[in-house]
């Protein structure tokens, strides 16, 4: 199995990333959701073994430490069941992606405590109004931006909602990460990172934790098959939106068949406001092909109609996603496998995060 995964993890290599920062930290999580569709794939996770595989090659290696948030997803209640069987999913997600356990650590956070008692001690370093400003908190408490502390909507938002980027600052600087790969909708959660690495080192007179940096990777931001409005998301009630890694052929085909594109008669090109159902499928391509916009147009240039478009889009995803649908339905019929991956990884997690705690234990008055 281990040998299988290898080969999978090197049919692509970096491209455009440029120059590897060396004697670094690469840190990310994602949220043990189950299988991840096909915009966690371009837009995150194959940049994720991308940037694992570059680490590697160099004389100096960095690490790269990716792994599941499995107490981030409970900050929205999850059946038990369902949640143990996502976490298994989204391992199995991220090893047939690409990553090779070989070249990262790759775990569950739930399985390093040092993750929660970090938490804590930031949570007492963190003011109430920087986390009460943060934009995802008044999404999801559905506050406006006026909207005060004691709002009846805040009373019954759950507290974990408030406190999950104080987590999330602790995942990142428990490992001194100097280099997180995170999209537009997390820059403030890293921003408000920073400002706790700052708050701590001044408080104790240290420089312990670096301030991480936002690592830009080449993303591609894939949107909903049906509604292009909006990204792609495996909770959207029409699954017809929404590309899973694992997906049938057949599957892919009727999704693409019945994805939205327009009226316009003619050649196919690229314009994401008049026509941003054909360019998401354009982009998908070019995201996969990993040519530019331009280069990717120009292989489309002998399409005439929307089907011969759909028809090329199809192919490309099916062989594309081809060995990783069968690299994660084997790894799902050897869960014991999927186990060992976790805990060999966690293992080497926890070998930095009790290394790194003793300093600050010792730095707050603890030991």
């Amino acid at each position: 199995m281990r040998q299988l995964i290898r080969q999978y993890a090197t049919v692509q290599t970096v491209t455009q990333i440029g120059a590897f920062p060396l004697n670094s930290t690469i840190y990310l999580l994602i949220q043990p959701t189950g299988r991840i569709h096909l915009g966690n794939y371009l837009g995150a996770v194959r940049n994720w073994k991308d940037l694992a595989q570059e680490s590697s090659s160099q004389d100096i290696p960095s690490n790269c430490i990716f792994g599941t948030a499995d107490l981030h997803a409970i900050t929205v209640f999850k059946e038990p069941t369902e949640l143990k069987k996502f976490r298994y999913e989204t391992l199995a997600s991220l090893l047939s992606a690409g990553l090779d356990p070989t070249k990262c650590i790759l775990y569950h956070q739930l399985s390093v405590p040092e993750h929660s008692q970090l938490s804590w001690i930031f949570t007492c370093l963190t003011n109430i109004g920087s986390l009460n400003r943060m934009t995802q908190w008044k999404l999801k408490a559905h506050l406006n931006d006026s909207g005060s502390l004691f709002d009846e909507e805040v009373g019954k938002a759950k507290a974990g909602l408030l406190c999950y980027p104080v987590l999330q600052a602790a995942d990142v600087l428990l490992y001194k990460a100097t280099h997180v790969p995170v999209g537009d909708d997390q820059s403030q959660h890293l921003e408000l990172t920073r400002g706790i690495a700052t708050t701590f080192n001044h408080s104790y007179k240290t420089n312990m934790f670096p301030l991480p940096k936002t690592l830009l990777t080449p993303t591609k931001k894939i949107l909903s098959l049906r509604n292009p409005d909006k990204k792609m998301s495996k909770s959207d009630p029409d699954q017809n939106s929404c590309i899973y890694v694992n997906e049938q052929p057949e599957a892919i085909a009727k999704k693409i068949r019945k994805a939205t594109t327009d009226s316009i008669q003619g050649g196919i090109y690229y314009d994401p406001d008049g026509r941003p159902g054909v360019s998401n499928l354009i982009n998908i391509v070019s995201g996969i092909t990993r040519k530019s916009i331009d280069d990717t147009v120009k292989d489309m240039e002998w399409m005439t109609n929307h089907k011969q478009l759909k028809d090329y889009v199809t192919e490309v995803i099916v062989e594309e996603l081809k060995p990783r649908r069968h690299l994660f339905d084997e790894l799902m019929t050897d869960k014991a496998y999927l186990e060992q991956i976790a805990n060999e990884g966690s293992r080497k997690a926890r070998e930095i995060a009790t290394t790194n705690m003793d300093q600050i234990n010792k730095l707050i008055g603890f030991d």
